[in-house]
């Protein structure tokens, strides 16, 4: 192909596609709300933040005898407020490239960054409210029996079966990778011998990240307990933040952080129950930390936000029982150690939206482009002493973990 003069709308579209196809297991997320913000109300714009209902859910009544229930819907906020941008320059001589050249030399490894930059913060938004989780923390996936309990466990929490995504990192890709090369299947072996490709295990798209995040659990140390009984809320009080407070102690006193946004504990005796029926799973249900707590008083106190909220009846009920008093707390993993996240999750669980930004009126020669609803906006700038073109790229998206009971962090099995 000819040399042509690059501007500012022949790099943007260039660079789009390229974006696209280096989004990899963000187009398996939620993006059905991006729409809304291309919408007036009254001739306005909506703003920066758009509610998303949860759904309603219900009890079934046995016999005859009308039963009538209230229908509570919570709500929750996806925020438009993650700039994400690359930034860099031409000499004039540079703009008359080979667009073949362009893509191949700048914009690919740009846009790949700038990819791996989203989904870096996305899964970091996921992992923290993350709540249930299989495996053993620190141990490689590299067998399909580990693998299995992935499936496994969505199903026991009545995760719908279309639509599921995992997302490993590349020790624990390739492991399951190696573990699949020995089966009489010479589809999947072939498959994972020549491109490392595993596609879809047991109804779950398989798929690898360099960017999957690394959880550092808080001090957690000493006897912790649940610190007072009937700790419960309903659903109505809950029903926006899927959060409860925790009071706890016997801790060891630290200000250092004894526990961390994102750790996972357990509590005796309180099961996660059959998001349908009710019944329990006897699985013990598994809660997550929602922001750092400290405990610096001698008795070893601390006050922890958790989700979910332990919710005891009706038709959004949680957990078979409220804690008890002294019942013991078992957090997962141990305290101060760094553990891979490795996360699998239905499409409703996460929400993402692109949004176009604004072009400022000084903006000269910008230009802002779309593709399958992601847009980038292109701006130049000039250095006359040097003859040096600048150039801007710039995303602008919000993310949001909207339904937490759909994803699952997983580890392997010793």
């Amino acid at each position: 192909m000819s040399n042509t003069t690059l501007t500012a709308d022949v790099i943007a579209k260039i660079a789009l596609p390229i974006l696209d196809n280096e989004l990899g297991f963000l187009k398996r997320m939620h993006r059905g709300h991006e729409a809304e913000w291309s919408s007036n109300v009254n001739g306005y714009k909506k703003g920066d933040t758009i509610s998303i209902r949860r759904p309603a859910d219900f009890t079934v009544r046995s016999g005859a005898a009308m039963s009538t229930q209230d229908v509570i819907e919570g709500k929750t906020a996806l925020t438009i407020d993650q700039q994400k941008g690359v930034d860099f320059q031409f000499t004039s001589t540079d703009l008359t490239l080979n667009v073949e050249d362009m893509a191949e030399r700048i914009l690919k490894p740009a846009m790949i960054n700038l990819a791996n930059a989203i989904g870096e913060d996305v899964l970091a938004q996921m992992y923290q409210g993350t709540y249930n989780a299989v495996g053993t923390p620190g141990q490689t996936v590299n067998s399909f029996s580990d693998y299995i309990l992935v499936p496994q466990r969505m199903a026991e929490m009545t995760v719908p079966m279309q639509d599921r995504t995992s997302v490993l990192s590349p020790t624990d890709y390739y492991g399951l990778v190696g573990s699949q090369t020995s089966l009489f299947s010479p589809g999947l072996v072939g498959s994972a011998y020549r491109e490392g490709e595993l596609g879809q295990l047991a109804g779950i798209e398989t798929m690898m990240s360099q960017v999957t995040p690394t959880h550092t659990v808080g001090v957690a140390t000493g006897t912790p307990l649940v610190n007072g009984a009937s700790q419960t809320v309903t659903y109505d009080a809950a029903k926006n933040t899927w959060t409860q407070t925790l009071e706890t102690d016997g801790w060891t006193n630290s200000t250092a952080g004894i526990l961390k946004a994102g750790d996972v504990f357990t509590i005796a005796d309180v099961c996660m129950v059959n998001a349908k029926t009710k019944a329990t799973t006897g699985i013990l249900q598994q809660f997550v930390v929602m922001s750092d707590a400290d405990s610096g008083a001698t008795t070893g106190p601390a006050t922890l936000t958790i989700s979910p909220p332990m919710i005891t009846s009706g038709p959004h009920q949680t957990v078979n029982a409220a804690a008890a008093d002294d019942a013991a707390i078992t957090v997962l993993g141990t305290g101060g150690t760094a553990y891979r996240q490795n996360l699998a999750f239905h499409k409703g669980a996460m929400s993402m939206a692109f949004v176009p930004m604004e072009m400022p009126q000084a903006a000269y020669g910008g230009t802002r482009k779309s593709h399958k609803d992601i847009s980038i906006r292109l701006i130049p700038t000039y250095d006359a002493a040097n003859d040096i073109s600048k150039w801007r790229m710039d995303v602008l998206y919000g993310r949001k973990l909207t339904d937490p009971r759909l994803s699952l962090r997983f580890y392997g099995v010793a």
